[in-house]
């Protein structure tokens, strides 16, 4: 697949009460802008409800740099949210997903883009490394991508994020797809068409604290498993079905007993029969 050299690329970026953090993701992003030399560049900012300044950041810097386009949410809606309402808006030829921490290395995007220009839909980051993580996060990160596989009805690259690059064919997929509970990287699995894993290594927070506790990760999770497997509903299904055969079995039981026995007390076979 042949890329026009002068593409535009797209940038978004979701933001949480990043106010310690934004002036440096502007700097860096802006750096990645001039490594993108030839290519067209927006940053696609989208605040998710954030209560400190990082909106009034945003503002002035779209002020000045007509590249900056802001998308402001009323209130928190999420993460995975607001990467669709970015990705919806933004017109690039390609769209790199990236959050405002820091996390995920802008630089790495230089790569993204190569792979793309030899042919690849979608660049995602393989984080070979996850520095000043507790060990709890690692821990919980690496089981869950190998059970979501064990239990997937599709294949979802292990230990990625949403940091990737797509083309625009794959997004327009994206757009077309109206699922509520977002679980961006699966879903960019299951559209298909040809892509390859980065590895890198992923950083501590420059500034800040993490938008993810444990009630989020698990709820994540969850978007996760149920968006995509089946095995869950089949395990629900079988369970019930079983429940229900033990209570034949016990009404059986009980109606024997009252009917061809002597071992019962009054009113006790309409008892069970009723629980």
């Amino acid at each position: 697949m042949k890329i026009d050299p002068t593409a535009l690329i797209s940038l978004v970026i979701p933001c949480f009460n990043e106010e310690e953090v934004i002036h440096e993701t502007l700097t860096r992003l802006d750096a990645l802008a001039v490594s993108l030399e030839g290519y067209a560049v927006e940053f696609v900012f989208v605040d998710d409800g954030s209560r400190d300044k990082t909106r009034e950041f945003l503002t002035v810097a779209a002020m000045k740099d007509p590249r900056i386009k802001v998308i402001a949410f009323a209130r928190n809606f999420g993460h995975q949210v607001a990467v669709t309402a970015g990705v919806d808006m933004a017109s690039g030829d390609a769209v790199v997903l990236i959050d405002a921490d820091l996390q995920d290395p802008p630089e790495v995007v230089l790569t993204m883009v190569e792979k793309w220009r030899e042919g690849y839909d979608v660049a995602y980051g393989v984080r070979a490394e996850r520095l000043g993580e507790s060990r709890f996060k690692l821990f919980t990160a690496k089981w869950f991508y190998r059970l979501l596989n064990r239990i997937s009805d599709i294949s979802i690259p292990l230990d990625t994020g949403d940091f990737r690059l797509m083309s625009r064919r794959v997004v327009e997929c994206l757009k077309k797809m109206p699922e509520q509970d977002r679980f961006i990287r699966g879903m960019v699995s299951w559209v298909g068409f040809r892509q390859i894993g980065i590895p890198y290594t992923r950083v501590p927070r420059f500034a800040g604290e993490s938008k993810y506790p444990l009630r989020k990760m698990i709820r994540f999770s969850l978007d996760g498993i149920l968006s995509f497997s089946t095995k869950p509903l089949r395990i629900a299904m079988t369970l019930g079905m079983t429940s229900s055969l033990i209570a034949l079995g016990g009404i059986a039981y009980v109606l024997f007993v009252r009917l061809f026995t002597h071992s019962w007390v009054e009113g006790w076979a309409g008892i069970l029969c009723s629980i």
